[in-house]
């Protein structure tokens, strides 16, 4: 009995999406151009947070120590870095290292380092610290600041606060067109959905008069509901990805991109992400949009 009650549900909510052609093409285009435009920003906010997270593993602050500071301060101020909130990892430099990497990274001006040596050199020890939250990177410096034997502390922050703030900025403008979309697309199923519980009222208000429940009229409904919002989830997952693989082959193939070494999240690596997302908000937005059309017809 469960069984077949349940199959009639399910084929009734087919039968009203496929007869009503007009209204759900209509609703199936409308749908996709709301999702896409909401995946737009979706995919530039999930770019823009992965090269934030790459930029993290790399970019930090250069803590410099007091001129001939002991083995036992360099390693006891090395720890306590290591113990700050949001330090993700510490690296120590030597007097030895820095001598080299300026040497390496300034090779046409060599002669300036001519007087200098490697065992005599004008040079500090330092670490170098990243961050696993660049917002986080003023409390770090002022904690790191406040420890014995620290000299200065380098730290790029207008670089740091611009990138926070485009990535804060990007998150928030996603959040509203999201939430625009989403009631834009449930005005829009409850609509369409409404014309054909109206073309129905009379047959619902005689299902009510004979003891029909009001789960077992609304379900047929909100199934057609659910079926409209995956199936647009689906053709704008297609289009998406096909959109999305073609301009990050062209972006990657740049040579402004090859420049300034910057990489893009692959749609493979979001694909599960964005199909959880988009039937999410299909099938929430279709029993939703269902369930409000309803209220009216319901109330015999």
């Amino acid at each position: 009995m469960r069984y077949n009650v349940l199959s009639y549900l399910i084929g009734e909510g087919f039968r009203n999406f496929f007869k009503n052609k007009k209204s759900t093409g209509a609703s199936l285009m409308i749908m996709c151009a709301t999702m896409l435009i909401f995946g737009l920003f979706f995919l530039i906010g999930e770019n823009v947070n992965y090269m934030l997270k790459e930029i993290e593993s790399v970019q930090g602050m250069q803590v410099y120590m007091i001129k001939d500071a002991t083995e036992e301060q360099i390693k006891t101020l090395g720890e306590q870095i290591k113990n700050i909130d949001y330090v993700a990892k510490v690296e120590f430099v030597s007097k030895e290292d820095a001598y080299n990497i300026v040497k390496e990274q300034y090779k046409e001006y060599s002669k300036v380092l001519e007087p200098y040596t490697v065992e005599k050199n004008p040079f500090k020890v330092s670490y170098v610290v990243t961050l696993t939250d660049l917002s986080q990177s003023k409390e770090v410096e002022t904690q790191i600041s406040q420890l014995d034997n620290v000299n200065n502390i380098e730290i790029r922050d207008k670089t740091i606060n611009a990138l926070v703030k485009i990535a804060n900025g990007i998150r928030w403008v996603s959040a509203g067109i999201l939430v625009l979309l989403v009631i834009i697309s449930i005005f829009i199923i409850a609509n369409t959905i409404k014309l054909t519980v109206h073309a129905r009222r009379k047959e619902i208000s005689i299902m009510k008069y004979v003891g029909a429940t009001n789960g077992f009229i609304r379900w047929p409904f909100i199934v057609e509901g659910i079926i409209i919002g995956v199936i647009s989830a689906m053709i704008s997952i297609l289009i998406l990805g096909l959109s999305y693989n073609l301009i990050l082959n062209k972006i990657m193939e740049s040579s402004v991109t090859s420049m300034i070494s910057i990489t893009l999240l692959p749609f493979s690596e979001i694909f599960t992400l964005v199909v959880s997302v988009y039937l999410g908000l299909g099938i929430g937005i279709g029993c939703l949009g269902s369930i409000i059309s309803m209220r009216k017809y319901l109330e015999v």
